[in-house]
């Protein structure tokens, strides 16, 4: 089982990140976090790599439901959605797959959970396509 979905964009990396943000928006998700791979490996230890960019995305109702039904479920939030420079100039969107992430919990009620949060999250990367 993967536990990532993917598309490729053919465009600029911050016009990528831009429409990231409107499709994960579309399906009832913001952006908690904004982590910059890239810049904080340069600065800690010197590494040059393209550009590496997690965002921390959250669907709150689905969110609130889950640490409902399971308080330490935390641990796995947000969902993250990785967005990344390619060698070929273009940009590649990853989202973890739900799914995935929640068989390590043994928790019927997340399953379904994280099934519902799953097909939305296919449908953002299905926009990106």
């Amino acid at each position: 089982m993967s536990y990532y979905f993917s598309a490729t964009l053919h465009t600029g990396f911050d016009e990528a990140v831009e429409q990231v943000k409107e499709a994960l928006k579309s399906e009832g998700f913001g952006v908690l976090t904004q982590i910059d791979i890239q810049q904080t490996l340069k600065a800690k230890i010197g590494a040059d790599m393209k550009k590496y960019l997690i965002l921390g995305a959250c669907n709150p109702q689905f969110a609130h439901k889950a640490i409902e039904a399971e308080p330490k479920v935390g641990v796995f939030l947000p969902c993250n959605v990785l967005v990344q420079e390619n060698d070929e100039g273009t940009v590649e969107v990853s989202a973890v797959d739900p799914i995935a992430s929640m068989q390590a919990i043994n928790n019927p009620q997340l399953g379904h959970l994280a099934a519902e949060v799953q097909q939305k999250i296919k449908r953002v990367i299905a926009l990106l396509s």
